[in-house]
């Protein structure tokens, strides 16, 4: 694992006053069965976005998440100032056992106010990437999750 950050390449900057997850790429490189699993998952739902939805969706990155207690991620969204190949976000939840007093809960600001999404095993959240701010909450306990962008 290494330390989540903030921008891109070069002028990445990793501030845990703004972000303090954890994160490690996955890659087909890796020749992981699990890691193989999901991404066959993920060129399937890709191929139906594109021929139902017309996303034009090309590409697609994706990493494990973990954020250990007393770690967030302030609000943000998920497009790079100089780079919109980011479409959609992605997040698929890998924790058991989550109870309301755990935190970490996915903060969406909308409009008209806030939603607080909790990091529950198996939820997963979907979302363009340009159109909505949101932060991690601060967590109680370990808490685990796939993220990632669909890219055009």
């Amino acid at each position: 694992m290494q330390l989540g950050g903030t921008g891109k390449n070069a002028t990445i900057d990793h501030n845990n006053l703004v972000r303090g997850d954890s994160i490690h790429w996955l890659d087909r490189a890796h020749n992981d069965v699990h890691e193989n699993s999901f991404f066959s998952l993920m060129d399937r739902f890709v191929k139906y976005l594109n021929e139902n939805c017309y996303t034009g969706i090309s590409s697609y990155e994706f990493h494990y998440t973990l954020y250990t207690p007393g770690t967030f991620y302030k609000k943000h969204m998920d497009r790079f100032q100089n780079n919109d190949s980011r479409k959609f976000s992605m997040i698929m939840y890998l924790n058991s056992e989550w109870a309301a007093g755990d935190g970490g809960e996915l903060c969406i600001h909308h409009e008209e106010g806030l939603q607080n999404i909790s990091p529950l095993n198996g939820k997963a959240v979907f979302f363009k990437s340009n159109e909505l701010e949101h932060e991690v909450l601060m967590t109680h306990k370990n808490r685990m999750s796939i993220t990632g962008w669909l890219k055009g």
